[in-house]
């Protein structure tokens, strides 16, 4: 008897068990991306420590690799779990629709957290639409929307769509919600960083979590997870996750001079004290918000029930 979050139908083959999942996911990803990074190093397209040389070298960046990641997990889910898509969060109708208010949602929420950092005096304001005087820095602004769209699918597909599911089935809802924020934050995880950013990383992957949850597909987050991304990155010419894209702001260019704590630092807003709050209040919201209140998404109980014949 093993629980379904997505859809109900059962997979045909082996499940890895929950406490095993993110160790195939960690192996998977990396056989599969370590050497495409190390592709793109050699042929210059980042440097050494893997950051984008320009706006062209960041949006391959946010294509090559993912595409080898994404693509690792769906032959796993597929020739070993023998799993449809429905189980792995893409489900349910309107995903396009679901996919733009969440990219809508992901916008605003990252604007408000630098907006309240900018207020509690992290950042000091320079020129206002900056970019609009640049046709070649709104050509790579427009180009890096489905870049970032594609990427954080990909990265909602592996680890809120494929792992949280499989550790669910493997054993309950929270083994889910850990196993996957738990991969996420290794992956995203450098020596040296301040315990802050691993704090946001495993803040970050609650709050997907309980989004994917609450809503039985991964649409939304994957649409959230990308307005976020790209937002960040384009919005205030701030880091996205310690990356500078190199491109003037699309709304004001934001220089920070603030403490670490309060601005996140090389990382960029996300390691902010108040984006880590602002994550946690949301995350709390989704996982305690009735299930009767309006705008709920219906969505199979979480006991729902599978007879796999293998695993």
């Amino acid at each position: 008897m093993t629980q379904s979050i997505f859809s109900s139908e059962p997979h045909r083959g082996w499940l890895p068990w929950a406490w095993l999942s993110p160790v195939v996911c960690i192996l998977l990803v990396a056989f599969s991306s370590v050497p495409i990074d190390l592709g793109l190093e050699s042929i210059g397209l980042v440097d050494a420590k893997g950051e984008p040389r320009s706006a062209f070298g960041f949006c391959v960046l946010l294509l090559l690799p993912f595409a080898a990641m994404g693509a690792a997990v769906w032959a796993w889910s597929h020739f070993v779990e023998r799993r449809s898509l429905a189980t792995l969060g893409l489900t349910g109708e309107q995903g396009l629709r679901k996919h733009l208010t969440g990219l809508a949602i992901g916008v605003g929420m990252i604007a408000l957290a630098v907006v309240s950092i900018w207020l509690a005096g992290g950042y000091v304001s320079g020129d206002v639409l900056p970019a609009l005087f640049s046709p070649e820095s709104l050509f790579w602004i427009a180009v890096l929307l489905p870049c970032f769209a594609f990427q954080a699918g990909v990265e909602e597909f592996i680890f809120r769509g494929w792992l949280l599911s499989t550790a669910t089935r493997r054993w309950n809802l929270a083994a889910g919600f850990i196993a996957s924020s738990a991969a996420f934050t290794f992956l995203h995880f450098s020596p040296h960083q301040p315990v802050r950013e691993i704090v946001m990383a495993f803040t970050f992957g609650l709050f997907a979590c309980a989004w994917a949850w609450r809503a039985g597909s991964i649409w939304g987050v994957m649409g959230w997870h990308a307005g976020w991304n790209w937002f960040t990155g384009v919005g205030f010419a701030v880091p996205i996750t310690g990356l500078d894209l190199q491109l003037p702001a699309l709304v004001v260019q934001l220089t920070p001079t603030g403490p670490d704590a309060l601005t996140g630092g090389p990382a960029g807003p996300e390691s902010s004290v108040l984006t880590i709050g602002l994550l946690a209040a949301a995350t709390l919201f989704l996982l305690l918000w009735p299930r009767g209140a309006p705008g709920s998404a219906q969505r199979p109980p979480a006991n729902a029930t599978n007879r796999p014949n293998a695993g």
